[in-house]
């Protein structure tokens, strides 16, 4: 990669369609868990003007009511209750079922492609756009929240790029802002108040210089937003959950998926076992103080990579999903996958410890 250039990473506000869509989504799965951990979901949600459709398949002791939680869930949101509710669901297919529960070992629900991440560039241990643009879409929905804004609407988006040097960031290039508006909004007040209250503490690490390119809104009106603006539906944002698109996607989607579906259990324990790695300081980000070899080897030896195993070491048959489905999946510190507990065990597999704590890392 050349000395200097430009990473950039988006983030959606919890009222984003897509990202409401999944909030949806997931708030059925803790239901179902919350009175069956071994229940089995894949639930699929899109909205449109006047209609939210929830469909899937869900094997549970108690089918909970789905219409009262979508209802809710729009709600908190910030949104009203101006659409009809329709429920198509069944059972987990048998072939599926069967794989699943096969012998005293519990399956994957599917296959899937999942990676791991994590870097030494922020305390997030995340790429620094990646936590800049999930931290100005939070700060703006708390204004909203808080009415520290006032007019604000719920649907929102941003974009932070960052310029990097010697592979180091170095400058903000570049922010964009859109936010839900209220009618009659004047938006020579609007932009001084999301740049005083968003923009500013949102980039407390790194503030934009006078080449910073700064749009709020740029496309004009944004009065119209969520399900009146445009169809939302679950597994359409999964930079946003994930890495910001800076690093691969397996492609699976993370939301309204039990933890028997390896692509979201995978994904949780792959960014588990890297901010571990990072953390323990036998990382950076790609390159290692030990040969991949031997990273491989502490890997397999600390953590228990089955389905059953991973579900175990992270809890994942508790209601816990929604919680972390907005501002990035892997933003959150009190997520199972975000603890750094295994850092001593790591460094003993690769016979570093004595090392590590010498040099007081």
């Amino acid at each position: 990669m050349n000395d200097k250039y430009i990473l950039t990473a988006e983030s959606v506000t919890e009222g984003h369609p897509d990202k409401l869509c999944d909030t949806i989504a997931d708030s059925v799965l803790d239901a179902c868990l919350q009175n069956d951990p071994a229940a089995r979901v894949a639930c699929e949600v899109m909205a449109t003007a006047g209609k939210i459709i929830v469909a899937g398949e869900i094997t549970a002791k108690e089918l909970p009511d789905i219409p009262a939680i979508v209802c809710r869930t729009v709600r908190e949101t910030g949104y009203g209750s101006d659409y009809e509710v329709e429920v198509i669901t069944h059972d987990q297919s048998g072939d599926i079922a069967g794989a699943v529960e096969a012998g005293s070992q519990l399956g994957a629900g599917d296959q899937g492609i999942v990676y791991g991440y994590a870097c030494s560039e922020t305390p997030q241990l995340l790429p620094l756009p990646v936590v800049l643009a999930h931290r100005m879409t939070l700060l703006l929905a708390n204004a909203r929240k808080t009415g520290t804004i006032h007019g604000l609407g719920p649907d929102g988006k941003s974009q932070v790029s960052v310029e990097y040097r010697d592979g180091r960031p170095h400058r903000i290039a570049a922010i964009i802002l859109s936010c839900q508006h209220s009618e009659g909004t004047i938006m020579e007040e609007l932009h001084r108040e999301v740049t005083q209250h968003v923009i500013a503490p949102a980039l407390r690490e790194l503030s934009p210089d006078r080449n910073t390119e700064l749009l709020i809104n740029p496309s004009g009106r944004f009065v119209l937003g969520g399900f009146e603006a445009d169809t939302g539906l679950t597994g359409r944002k999964l930079m946003v959950d994930t890495y910001g698109g800076l690093v691969p996607h397996g492609g699976g989607a993370l939301s309204g998926k039990d933890a028997t579906k390896v692509d979201r259990s995978g994904a949780y324990m792959a960014r588990y076992i890297a901010k571990n790695i990072v953390a323990a300081g036998l990382a950076e980000k790609c390159t290692g103080r030990c040969s991949e070899d031997t990273l491989k080897r502490a890997v397999r030896e600390v953590f228990d990579l089955t389905p059953a195993g991973i579900i175990q070491t992270l809890g994942l048959g508790r209601p816990i999903f929604a919680q972390f489905c907005n501002y990035g999946h892997f933003t959150h510190q009190d997520a199972p996958w975000e603890q750094t507990d295994r850092v001593e065990a790591l460094t003993d597999a690769c016979g570093l410890r004595k090392q590590v704590v010498a040099s007081g890392r």
